[in-house]
C-alpha cells in the first residue's frame, strides 16, 4: 500500500514516536513504524520511504513531498485563477510547433517558471509577468519560438509591430 502526505520544511524526525505526526499503518492503524529504506524519487521532488510497522511487521511506501502554496493568476480582465503550468506547456508547444526544440526541453522551462513563481514571495502573479517569463526563456531555447509567442502574446496589431520586435531581436544579437 502506498500512501502520500505532504511535509513542511522543518519537520524535524518523522521517525521519533511521538513526533509532531504519525504515519499509521495501512494494516493496523498502529501510529509507530520505522523506516527500512529511504531514496530521491520523481527527480528529486519527493523522498520515497519503505516503513515496517513495529507490530504487524508488514511493509508499506509512503512518498513526502514538499507543500507549496497555491499561485493565484490575475488575467487582463481582473479575473483570478489558480496557476496551471500545464497552459504555459501548451501555449509553448503551439510556439515551438514544426521547430526543433524538444519535449523535454519545454517541460524543463515551464518547471523553471512555475518553480520561480514559487519562489516568489507573491501568492498572485499577473499574466504579464507570465508571459515576460516564458518569452525570455523561449528567446533562449528558439527564436522563431521567441516571435510567435511573442506575436500573440502582445498581440501585434501590423506589419510594423512585428518588425519592431524583430529589430529588437537582431539588435541583441
Amino acid at each position: 500500500m502506498v500512501q502520500y502526505f505532504h511535509i513542511a520544511k522543518d519537520a524535524g524526525n518523522m521517525n521519533e514516536p511521538g513526533g509532531w505526526f504519525s504515519m499509521k499503518c495501512p494494516y493496523c492503524a498502529n501510529p509507530e513504524s520505522k523506516v527500512v529504506d529511504s531514496r530521491p524519487s520523481d527527480e528529486g521532488a519527493s523522498i520515497r520511504r519503505r516503513r515496517e510497522c513495529l507490530v504487524c511487521r508488514k511493509r508499506f511506501t509512503t512518498y513526502e513531498t514538499m507543500e507549496s502554496l497555491p499561485l493565484i493568476v490575475i488575467k487582463k480582465d481582473g479575473s483570478r485563477q489558480t496557476f496551471d503550468k500545464s497552459k504555459i506547456l501548451g501555449s509553448m508547444l503551439r510556439a515551438c510547433e514544426k521547430r526543433t526544440v524538444t519535449l523535454s526541453t519545454l517541460e524543463t522551462i515551464a518547471d523553471e517558471i512555475e518553480q520561480s513563481l514559487q519562489n516568489d514571495m507573491d501568492r498572485e502573479i499577473s499574466t504579464a509577468k507570465i508571459g515576460e517569463l516564458v518569452m525570455e526563456r523561449l528567446k533562449q531555447a528558439d527564436e522563431v519560438a521567441y516571435v510567435r509567442f511573442a506575436s500573440v502574446y502582445r498581440q501585434f496589431k501590423d506589419i510594423n509591430t512585428f518588425m519592431a520586435e524583430l529589430n529588437k531581436l537582431l539588435e541583441g544579437k
